[in-house]
Protein backbone atom coordinates (compact mmCIF):
# COMPACT_ATOMS: atom_id res chain seq x y z
CA UNK A 1 0.00 0.00 0.00
CA UNK A 2 2.68 2.01 0.53
CA UNK A 3 4.58 2.00 -3.11
CA UNK A 4 1.27 4.09 -4.78
CA UNK A 5 2.73 7.02 -2.15
CA UNK A 6 6.19 7.42 -3.71
CA UNK A 7 6.40 10.45 -5.53
CA UNK A 8 10.08 8.77 -7.32
CA UNK A 9 9.46 5.51 -9.03
CA UNK A 10 11.66 3.04 -10.76
CA UNK A 11 12.32 3.04 -14.79
CA UNK A 12 14.32 0.09 -15.80
CA UNK A 13 17.81 1.09 -17.98
CA UNK A 14 16.07 -0.07 -21.04
CA UNK A 15 12.92 1.87 -20.55
CA UNK A 16 12.09 3.75 -23.68
CA UNK A 17 8.62 6.01 -23.46
CA UNK A 18 8.41 6.01 -27.63
CA UNK A 19 7.39 2.47 -27.14
CA UNK A 20 4.03 3.38 -25.30
CA UNK A 21 1.20 2.48 -27.44
CA UNK A 22 -0.98 5.87 -27.22
CA UNK A 23 -4.62 5.98 -26.76
CA UNK A 24 -6.45 7.04 -29.61
CA UNK A 25 -9.98 8.56 -28.67
CA UNK A 26 -12.45 9.42 -31.11
CA UNK A 27 -13.11 13.73 -31.29
CA UNK A 28 -16.96 13.25 -30.77
CA UNK A 29 -16.37 10.97 -28.05
CA UNK A 30 -19.08 11.27 -25.32
CA UNK A 31 -18.48 12.21 -21.25
CA UNK A 32 -21.52 11.18 -18.60
CA UNK A 33 -21.64 14.62 -16.11
CA UNK A 34 -24.40 15.63 -13.61
CA UNK A 35 -25.58 19.16 -15.04
CA UNK A 36 -28.46 21.43 -13.70
CA UNK A 37 -31.20 22.19 -16.72
CA UNK A 38 -30.00 26.24 -17.61
CA UNK A 39 -33.39 27.42 -18.36
CA UNK A 40 -36.85 26.83 -18.50
CA UNK A 41 -37.86 24.13 -20.93
CA UNK A 42 -41.05 22.28 -21.88
CA UNK A 43 -40.93 18.68 -23.78
CA UNK A 44 -42.45 18.40 -27.46
CA UNK A 45 -43.22 14.72 -26.62
CA UNK A 46 -45.66 14.92 -23.52
CA UNK A 47 -45.93 18.99 -22.21
CA UNK A 48 -43.43 18.76 -19.37
CA UNK A 49 -42.32 21.36 -18.02
CA UNK A 50 -38.74 21.10 -16.92
CA UNK A 51 -37.62 24.00 -14.98
CA UNK A 52 -34.27 26.02 -14.38
CA UNK A 53 -31.90 23.84 -11.92
CA UNK A 54 -33.43 20.37 -12.39
CA UNK A 55 -30.70 18.08 -11.95
CA UNK A 56 -30.18 15.53 -14.63
CA UNK A 57 -27.38 13.24 -15.44
CA UNK A 58 -26.38 13.96 -19.35
CA UNK A 59 -24.42 13.02 -22.15
CA UNK A 60 -21.60 15.60 -23.10
CA UNK A 61 -19.75 16.13 -26.51
CA UNK A 62 -17.80 18.83 -28.48
CA UNK A 63 -19.72 19.75 -31.74
CA UNK A 64 -17.51 19.70 -34.52
CA UNK A 65 -16.63 22.46 -36.74
CA UNK A 66 -18.14 25.34 -34.82
CA UNK A 67 -15.58 27.50 -33.05
CA UNK A 68 -16.04 31.10 -31.69
CA UNK A 69 -13.35 33.09 -31.18
CA UNK A 70 -11.45 29.11 -31.12
CA UNK A 71 -13.50 28.73 -28.21
CA UNK A 72 -15.55 25.38 -28.67
CA UNK A 73 -18.98 24.57 -28.20
CA UNK A 74 -20.25 21.40 -26.38
CA UNK A 75 -23.98 20.02 -26.55
CA UNK A 76 -25.93 18.26 -24.15
CA UNK A 77 -28.23 15.38 -24.23
CA UNK A 78 -30.91 14.92 -21.31
CA UNK A 79 -34.36 13.22 -20.94
CA UNK A 80 -37.30 14.15 -20.04
CA UNK A 81 -38.72 13.21 -16.64
CA UNK A 82 -41.90 12.19 -17.56
CA UNK A 83 -41.89 10.12 -20.97
CA UNK A 84 -38.06 9.79 -21.39
CA UNK A 85 -37.61 11.65 -24.94
CA UNK A 86 -34.42 12.99 -25.31
CA UNK A 87 -33.48 16.87 -25.24
CA UNK A 88 -30.22 18.47 -26.53
CA UNK A 89 -29.22 22.18 -26.39
CA UNK A 90 -25.34 23.49 -26.59
CA UNK A 91 -23.41 26.28 -25.11
CA UNK A 92 -23.56 29.47 -26.84
CA UNK A 93 -20.57 32.01 -26.05
CA UNK A 94 -21.70 34.32 -27.78
CA UNK A 95 -23.88 35.60 -25.93
CA UNK A 96 -22.87 34.18 -22.89
CA UNK A 97 -26.17 31.72 -22.37
CA UNK A 98 -27.32 28.09 -23.78
CA UNK A 99 -29.21 27.60 -26.86
CA UNK A 100 -31.91 25.05 -27.29
CA UNK A 101 -31.50 22.85 -30.33
CA UNK A 102 -34.03 19.68 -30.04
CA UNK A 103 -36.81 18.28 -28.21
CA UNK A 104 -38.06 21.30 -26.44
CA UNK A 105 -39.32 25.13 -26.22
CA UNK A 106 -37.60 27.37 -24.45
CA UNK A 107 -40.25 29.47 -21.97
CA UNK A 108 -39.74 33.43 -20.62
CA UNK A 109 -38.30 34.25 -23.97
CA UNK A 110 -39.98 37.36 -24.89
CA UNK A 111 -36.79 39.85 -23.63
CA UNK A 112 -34.16 37.69 -25.36
CA UNK A 113 -36.30 38.20 -28.87
CA UNK A 114 -36.66 41.36 -28.60
CA UNK A 115 -33.12 42.12 -28.03
CA UNK A 116 -32.92 40.02 -30.92
CA UNK A 117 -35.10 41.62 -33.06
CA UNK A 118 -33.24 45.21 -32.06
CA UNK A 119 -29.87 44.25 -32.89
CA UNK A 120 -31.22 43.09 -36.59
CA UNK A 121 -32.41 46.36 -37.13
CA UNK A 122 -29.38 47.82 -36.12
CA UNK A 123 -27.39 45.82 -38.11
CA UNK A 124 -29.44 46.45 -41.29
CA UNK A 125 -29.57 49.77 -40.61
CA UNK A 126 -25.67 50.15 -40.43
CA UNK A 127 -25.35 48.09 -43.91
CA UNK A 128 -27.92 50.57 -45.38
CA UNK A 129 -25.49 53.88 -44.37
CA UNK A 130 -22.83 52.35 -45.13
CA UNK A 131 -23.15 52.39 -49.15
CA UNK A 132 -26.02 55.40 -49.36
CA UNK A 133 -24.61 58.72 -47.88
CA UNK A 134 -28.06 60.44 -48.41
CA UNK A 135 -29.66 57.78 -46.68
CA UNK A 136 -27.42 58.56 -43.15
CA UNK A 137 -28.58 62.04 -43.48
CA UNK A 138 -32.36 61.23 -43.90
CA UNK A 139 -31.67 58.65 -40.59
CA UNK A 140 -29.66 61.90 -38.36
CA UNK A 141 -32.56 64.46 -39.21
CA UNK A 142 -35.21 61.77 -37.97
CA UNK A 143 -33.49 61.39 -35.27
CA UNK A 144 -33.39 64.97 -34.53
CA UNK A 145 -36.97 65.12 -34.77
CA UNK A 146 -37.99 62.20 -32.78
CA UNK A 147 -35.73 63.57 -29.98
CA UNK A 148 -36.99 67.05 -30.17
CA UNK A 149 -40.39 65.21 -30.08
CA UNK A 150 -39.50 63.60 -27.03
CA UNK A 151 -38.14 66.69 -25.43
CA UNK A 152 -41.55 68.65 -26.62
CA UNK A 153 -43.29 65.70 -24.07
CA UNK A 154 -41.30 65.55 -21.41
CA UNK A 155 -41.72 69.66 -21.05
CA UNK A 156 -45.16 69.26 -21.61
CA UNK A 157 -45.88 66.14 -19.05
CA UNK A 158 -44.10 68.56 -16.87
CA UNK A 159 -46.01 71.43 -17.02
CA UNK A 160 -49.29 69.14 -16.39
CA UNK A 161 -47.67 67.58 -13.32
CA UNK A 162 -46.68 71.47 -12.06
CA UNK A 163 -50.58 72.66 -12.37
CA UNK A 164 -51.99 69.53 -11.42
CA UNK A 165 -49.99 69.23 -8.38
CA UNK A 166 -49.81 73.20 -7.20
CA UNK A 167 -46.85 72.60 -5.05
CA UNK A 168 -45.86 75.54 -2.37
CA UNK A 169 -42.31 75.44 -2.50
CA UNK A 170 -42.36 78.53 -0.46
CA UNK A 171 -44.78 77.10 1.47
CA UNK A 172 -43.02 74.12 1.85
CA UNK A 173 -39.43 75.69 3.25
CA UNK A 174 -41.80 78.21 5.50
CA UNK A 175 -42.86 74.92 7.01
CA UNK A 176 -39.68 72.80 7.58
CA UNK A 177 -38.48 76.45 9.67
CA UNK A 178 -41.30 76.57 11.55
CA UNK A 179 -40.89 72.37 12.14
CA UNK A 180 -37.24 73.11 13.05
CA UNK A 181 -38.12 76.38 15.23
CA UNK A 182 -40.55 73.61 16.99
CA UNK A 183 -37.77 71.39 17.59
CA UNK A 184 -35.63 74.02 19.06
CA UNK A 185 -37.71 75.27 21.08
CA UNK A 186 -38.64 71.64 22.56
CA UNK A 187 -35.44 71.30 23.13
CA UNK A 188 -34.49 74.06 25.07
CA UNK A 189 -37.18 73.49 27.30
CA UNK A 190 -36.42 70.17 28.25
CA UNK A 191 -32.69 71.06 29.03
CA UNK A 192 -34.13 74.11 31.46
CA UNK A 193 -36.52 71.40 33.15
CA UNK A 194 -33.61 69.15 33.14
CA UNK A 195 -31.42 72.10 34.64
CA UNK A 196 -34.29 72.86 37.17
CA UNK A 197 -34.94 69.04 38.44
CA UNK A 198 -31.06 69.40 39.25
CA UNK A 199 -31.36 72.52 40.95
CA UNK A 200 -34.47 71.13 43.23
CA UNK A 201 -32.95 68.13 44.21
CA UNK A 202 -29.20 70.01 45.27
CA UNK A 203 -31.26 72.35 47.37
CA UNK A 204 -33.18 69.70 49.30
CA UNK A 205 -30.19 67.92 49.64
CA UNK A 206 -28.43 70.80 51.12
CA UNK A 207 -31.41 71.58 53.24
CA UNK A 208 -31.48 68.16 54.94
CA UNK A 209 -27.76 68.72 55.89
CA UNK A 210 -28.58 71.95 57.31
CA UNK A 211 -30.87 70.49 58.94
CA UNK A 212 -29.17 67.70 60.45
CA UNK A 213 -26.43 69.99 61.37
CA UNK A 214 -29.06 72.32 63.42
CA UNK A 215 -29.98 68.93 65.12
CA UNK A 216 -26.37 67.73 66.21
CA UNK A 217 -26.01 71.29 67.39
CA UNK A 218 -28.83 71.26 69.64
CA UNK A 219 -28.23 67.85 70.91
CA UNK A 220 -24.83 69.06 71.92
CA UNK A 221 -26.53 72.98 73.82
CA UNK A 222 -29.01 70.29 75.59
CA UNK A 223 -25.91 68.40 76.88
CA UNK A 224 -23.79 71.28 78.00
CA UNK A 225 -26.86 72.40 79.87
CA UNK A 226 -27.55 69.05 81.69
CA UNK A 227 -23.61 68.47 82.17
CA UNK A 228 -23.28 70.84 85.57
CA UNK A 229 -25.99 69.40 87.53
CA UNK A 230 -23.97 70.10 90.79
CA UNK A 231 -23.68 73.61 91.98
CA UNK A 232 -20.32 73.90 92.45
CA UNK A 233 -19.36 72.57 88.83
CA UNK A 234 -18.96 76.37 87.69
CA UNK A 235 -15.62 76.39 89.62
CA UNK A 236 -14.35 73.62 87.52
CA UNK A 237 -15.78 74.43 84.25
CA UNK A 238 -15.38 77.15 81.51
CA UNK A 239 -17.88 80.11 81.40
CA UNK A 240 -18.51 80.22 77.29
CA UNK A 241 -17.96 83.98 76.22
CA UNK A 242 -19.45 83.35 72.61
CA UNK A 243 -22.55 85.13 71.40
CA UNK A 244 -25.27 82.87 73.31
CA UNK A 245 -28.01 85.53 73.72
CA UNK A 246 -30.64 85.42 76.84
CA UNK A 247 -30.00 82.33 77.19
CA UNK A 248 -26.55 82.34 77.85
CA UNK A 249 -27.03 84.79 80.50
CA UNK A 250 -29.94 82.87 82.38
CA UNK A 251 -27.21 79.89 82.61
CA UNK A 252 -24.71 82.12 84.47
CA UNK A 253 -27.07 83.63 86.72
CA UNK A 254 -28.45 80.35 88.20
CA UNK A 255 -24.51 79.26 88.24
CA UNK A 256 -24.49 82.70 90.53
CA UNK A 257 -27.08 81.92 92.76
CA UNK A 258 -26.43 78.38 93.21
CA UNK A 259 -22.83 79.41 94.39
CA UNK A 260 -24.26 81.92 96.61
CA UNK A 261 -26.50 79.96 97.91
CA UNK A 262 -24.40 77.09 98.80
CA UNK A 263 -20.92 79.43 99.96
CA UNK A 264 -22.04 82.84 100.45
CA UNK A 265 -22.15 85.92 98.60
CA UNK A 266 -18.91 88.15 98.85
CA UNK A 267 -19.05 91.36 100.07
CA UNK A 268 -22.23 91.21 101.68
CA UNK A 269 -22.39 90.00 105.39
CA UNK A 270 -23.49 86.43 104.72
CA UNK A 271 -24.08 82.84 106.37
CA UNK A 272 -20.10 83.18 107.52
CA UNK A 273 -20.72 86.39 109.52
CA UNK A 274 -22.19 84.43 112.31
CA UNK A 275 -19.73 81.49 112.53
CA UNK A 276 -16.84 84.15 113.80
CA UNK A 277 -16.69 85.50 117.20
CA UNK A 278 -15.60 88.49 118.13
CA UNK A 279 -13.09 88.27 121.11
CA UNK A 280 -13.46 90.65 123.89
CA UNK A 281 -9.99 92.24 125.70
CA UNK A 282 -9.35 90.94 129.00
CA UNK A 283 -9.58 92.73 132.45
CA UNK A 284 -6.14 92.36 132.70
CA UNK A 285 -5.27 94.53 129.50
CA UNK A 286 -6.20 97.79 131.78
CA UNK A 287 -5.28 97.07 135.05
CA UNK A 288 -2.01 96.56 133.96
CA UNK A 289 -1.16 100.24 133.49
CA UNK A 290 1.16 99.94 130.27
CA UNK A 291 0.53 102.53 128.34
CA UNK A 292 1.70 101.66 125.23
CA UNK A 293 -0.56 98.93 125.80
CA UNK A 294 -3.86 100.86 125.77
CA UNK A 295 -3.56 102.82 122.77
CA UNK A 296 -3.17 99.81 120.62
CA UNK A 297 -6.15 97.82 122.19
CA UNK A 298 -8.21 100.60 122.12
CA UNK A 299 -7.23 100.72 118.13
CA UNK A 300 -7.76 97.13 117.48
CA UNK A 301 -11.30 97.56 119.47
CA UNK A 302 -11.61 100.48 117.43
CA UNK A 303 -11.09 98.89 114.13
CA UNK A 304 -12.98 95.76 114.51
CA UNK A 305 -16.62 97.42 114.88
CA UNK A 306 -15.62 99.60 111.63
CA UNK A 307 -14.53 96.25 110.02
CA UNK A 308 -17.74 94.33 110.97
CA UNK A 309 -20.13 97.10 109.64
CA UNK A 310 -18.17 97.80 106.51
CA UNK A 311 -16.50 94.00 105.58
CA UNK A 312 -17.43 91.23 104.80
CA UNK A 313 -17.17 87.62 107.19
CA UNK A 314 -13.96 87.25 105.03
CA UNK A 315 -12.67 90.98 106.46
CA UNK A 316 -14.16 89.85 110.29
CA UNK A 317 -11.78 86.78 110.02
CA UNK A 318 -8.97 88.61 108.88
CA UNK A 319 -9.21 91.34 111.72
CA UNK A 320 -9.90 88.88 114.38
CA UNK A 321 -6.58 86.81 113.42
CA UNK A 322 -4.76 90.20 113.78
CA UNK A 323 -6.12 91.10 116.75
CA UNK A 324 -4.44 87.36 117.96
CA UNK A 325 -1.42 88.44 116.72
CA UNK A 326 -1.13 91.95 118.72
CA UNK A 327 -2.23 89.70 121.51
CA UNK A 328 0.29 87.16 121.38
CA UNK A 329 2.89 89.73 120.95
Amino acid sequence: MSERKVLNKYYPPDFDPSKIPKLKLPKDRQYVVRLMAPFNMRCKTCGEYIYKGKKFNARKETVQNELYLGLPIFRFYIKCTRCLAEITFKTDPENTDYAMEHGATRNFQAEKLIEEEEKKIQQEREEEELNNPMKVLENRTRDSKLEMEVLENLQELKELNQRQAQVDFEGMLDKYKEMERRQRERELEEDERETKEMLERALVKRLRDSDSEEETEDAKDQSRKHVADNPTDILTTDRSTGPQGSSSVGVKKQKVESWERSVGGLGVKGALGSLVKRKKPADSAYHSGAGAAQPESSKASNRQPVASQNGSSLSLLGAYTDSDDSNSD
